[in-house]
């Protein structure tokens, strides 16, 4: 091997209802990826566990996100869709790279301070340790590429800190087993062969992360008790229209440019969604909308929504009506992305001086 052949990996939790932010910020970036590269995406349900989920609704969610993957043009003959749990390199990895990964770099992991609150103490060791859980993930596929939205930035650098960490702790031994690649970026700090890549993060598009439409300061989530805060890919066209009229706003009208949009984070939030669901630019609806009150745009973003969004739902309602062939589509790609995944963690293990009797 020369160089790492490029592939990407992402993943969404079957967590709540999805919606448009995790549209925009993932599920409508994967589908054209699958063109450019081979791609995995993933269900990430171990990861929804480090906060408790009901089995029930669990095992519902993990069928959704599947059907919004598929409902949004992902091709399950081009990519590889699987659930997590289907596939034990991703957690046998994790517990490698648990013992690669530092508590410090955990530590300085905003997501668990933000999710665990006030009562850290209590929050499970899964919720802090998952940063190690998510480059295994990656790594068990060695993906070069990760589309991401700017909230996952810092667990990306960790997997990067985590791989380049297991290629300098190892560089003699990798080398004595000829499972090295030749590092494309050699330098003094770094060995000349490495064993996994050092992912690069794909952040793209004038709305990376969409943000609530009740506080422009405020992610859009899934577990805001304000149904209004959110569009969920299910949403009829009478909901979205309804939320986006009363999505929060300020008194001024839209600017004619984006330095305008500064200090105004729920105009900018609006806007965002507007050029990410067009395909244009935030200088290009303003282009269009700049001097005009909300009153006239609002109507005109809940009209494109309804034309992007509403063909999505409606598949994503048929598939959902049947699960076996959902169940279909997870199982070939747990089949594939294991064929894949076995091999680099058997390697990982030689590396490491584990002792193989019994394969399998």
């Amino acid at each position: 091997m020369t160089a790492f052949p490029k592939r990407v990996f992402s993943g969404v939790q079957p967590t709540g209802n999805l919606h448009l932010g995790n549209y925009l910020g993932a599920i409508s970036r994967f589908v054209p990826l699958q063109d450019e590269m081979p791609s995995i995406y993933c269900v990430v349900d171990m990861h929804a566990i480090t906060v408790w989920q009901d089995p029930a609704e669990l095992t519902r969610a993990t069928r959704e996100v599947t059907a919004a993957y598929l409902a949004a043009g992902i091709d399950p003959k081009k990519a590889i869709i699987f659930n997590q749990s289907q596939v034990k390199e991703h957690a046998e990895l994790a517990w490698i790279f648990n013992c690669v990964a530092r508590m410090g770099w955990l530590n300085r992991m905003t997501q668990f301070k933000e999710k665990a609150g006030k009562n850290r103490e209590n929050a499970s060791v899964g919720l802090f340790a998952y940063p190690a859980l998510m480059a295994a993930d990656i790594l068990a596929y060695r993906a070069t590429h990760v589309p991401v939205g700017d909230d996952q930035k810092q667990h990306l650098e960790l997997t990067r800190d985590i791989a380049q960490k297991f290629n300098n702790d190892f560089q003699d031994r990798i080398k004595e087993l000829g499972l090295g690649v030749p590092n494309p970026e050699p330098s003094p700090e770094t060995p000349d062969e490495l064993f996994f890549p050092v992912t690069e993060p794909m952040i793209a598009g004038p709305a990376t992360r969409i943000m609530s439409l009740r506080d422009g300061t405020k992610k859009m989530s899934k577990s805001d008790p304000s149904d209004l805060s959110r569009i969920n890919l299910t949403d009829d066209a009478e909901a979205i229209a309804r939320k986006f009229k009363k999505a929060k706003t300020d008194p001024e009208p839209l600017p004619g440019d984006t330095q305008g949009l500064e200090a105004r984070p729920e105009a900018d939030n609006l806007v965002g969604i507007y050029a990410a669901l067009s395909g244009s630019t935030k200088s290009d609806v303003l282009n269009d909308f700049g001097g005009q009150q909300f009153s006239a745009f609002k109507p005109a973003l809940s009209e494109l929504a309804v034309e992007k969004l509403s063909p999505i739902a409606a598949e994503m309602r048929r598939l959902i009506d049947d699960p076996a062939h959902i169940d279909a589509v997870l199982k070939d790609g747990a089949e594939r992305a294991a064929a894949i995944a076995e091999p680099v963690l058997h390697d990982v293990k030689r590396i490491a001086g584990f002792l193989e009797c019994r394969r399998g």
